[in-house]
């Protein structure tokens, strides 16, 4: 079982945190060779007890909610906090469709016959030991752990002070599902402690570690960012945006538009900046404020906007590149679709741009042309997400331009070995 260390006890971080490192590198050798019938079984184990366990989870989730209450965590952070009964049985269908998802390892692709006679391809391989800092949203502690198992990592969760006693209660659920299905529980570790050296400790442990992935604000992820000594998968900020073009649908622009700012104000995938173009703006401005207000959500607007709408409060400079996480929109009327596109190159953080429009051309220009990990046509930026685009979850969405960009799945958790077939060939 896994090692555990209270608050209050004495003992030295690093020496902890070594022994989390060497326990994972160990349980990775295992998990990298296990056969994919024994992680599937493992991962139904895990949701049926996901489901059978919502009691113990949400009562440790509500220590944390009346802790965060206290603390004083604003109402995006306590939103991403809580574990509801939907969010509990959406936690165990992720972790089923990651079950059912194809296995990537072992798997060897472009294998070719060179001059010489050897054979040569690239097998699927795990990255070993993956270390994931988070804050908030203990439902990652379940996704991660899902994901880290199918791809045959093993990995180290330090969850934030805020879901401490919600991600220990999931990590128990987690351990237990692992030792029935005949894995080491050691392959997915919470760390026990609240320390912040353990973060400073995970980032500096290259012999047991072998990638680093932050989710959550971007103070965390810059720290993460400038202390590893280990590769790190990362996103800084979601600044997304949705264009309404010259030739879109007005129901499907106000539809899309609204559902992208208001679903869930404080996800990555939250639409911050709404770009408009002129020729609609006096026409679609209307419903769509009206929609917004209702939802109680502030706006601030360029002056062509301020001039079509009463009371809006103007955006800054800064609030182009700001990632709100709240109940605050941008809005900009621009000419045309190329306006829009330098406005996203400018002030975009590369995570999720939607079109909204039925000019095929423009469509298919936006894609090619806008660099960002997600672009959308006629769909909304909440649409943004491992689950969704049928990861099963995701470990986090990547704006690095790295072999893992957009929602990290499976493959993203996984490298690249060469494999050669040969018959007593010899170089010469």
């Amino acid at each position: 079982m896994t090692a555990t260390i209270s608050d209050t006890q004495t003992q030295d971080i690093a020496a902890y945190m070594r022994g989390v490192g060497e326990r994972a590198r160990a349980a990775a050798r295992k998990v990298a060779v296990a056969e994919p019938g024994a992680k599937n079984a493992a991962l139904l184990e895990l949701a049926e007890r996901l489901l059978d366990g919502r009691a113990r989870i949400k009562s440790a989730n509500a220590e944390d909610m009346t802790a965060g209450r206290e603390a004083g965590l604003d109402a995006a952070l306590l939103d991403r906090l809580e574990l509801t009964d939907a969010r509990i049985e959406a936690m165990a269908d992720g972790v089923r469709q990651i079950a059912g998802l194809s296995d990537p390892i072992g798997a060897i692709t472009d294998l070719k016959a060179r001059p010489s006679g050897i054979q040569v391809g690239k097998m699927r391989v795990p990255l070993g030991v993956i270390g994931i800092i988070y804050e908030s949203r203990p439902n990652v502690t379940a996704d991660a752990a899902a994901l880290c198992l199918k791809s045959g990592n093993a990995v180290i969760l330090r969850g934030g002070s805020e879901a401490i006693h919600s991600n220990r209660a999931i990590a128990t659920v987690i351990a237990e599902a692992l030792e029935a299905a005949g894995l080491p529980s050691d392959a997915v570790q919470v760390v026990q402690t609240t320390d912040r050296e353990a973060v400073r400790e995970l980032l500096t442990m290259p012999a047991y570690v072998d990638v680093i992935v932050p989710r959550g604000g971007k103070g965390l992820v810059a720290f993460v960012a400038e202390h590893a000594r280990v590769p790190v998968i990362k996103h800084l900020d979601g600044i997304c945006h949705v264009y309404i073009d010259d030739a879109a649908d007005a129901a499907k622009a106000v539809a899309i538009a609204v559902n992208a700012k208001t679903q869930r104000l404080g996800t990555c995938n939250t639409m911050e900046t709404l770009l408009i173009a002129e020729s609609r703006a006096a026409e679609l401005l209307p419903p769509l404020v009206a929609a917004y207000r209702d939802a109680g959500i502030e706006l601030r607007g360029c002056e062509q906007t301020q001039a079509l709408v009463q009371d809006m409060l103007p955006a800054t400079d800064d609030d182009w590149a700001t990632e709100y996480l709240d109940a605050i929109l941008s809005i900009r009327v621009v000419a045309d679709v190329d306006a829009a596109m330098d406005h996203i190159a400018r002030y975009s953080s590369g995570h999720t741009e939607s079109i909204i429009t039925e000019n095929l051309t423009t469509a298919r220009r936006f894609l090619r042309e806008v660099d960002s990990s997600s672009v959308m046509v006629n769909a909304s930026t909440r649409f943004a997400d491992g689950f969704e685009y049928g990861l099963g979850a995701e470990i986090g969405i990547s704006t690095d331009k790295i072999h893992a960009r957009g929602p990290v799945g499976l493959e993203g958790l996984t490298s690249e070995k060469y494999v050669v077939y040969g018959d007593g060939h010899c170089r010469h």
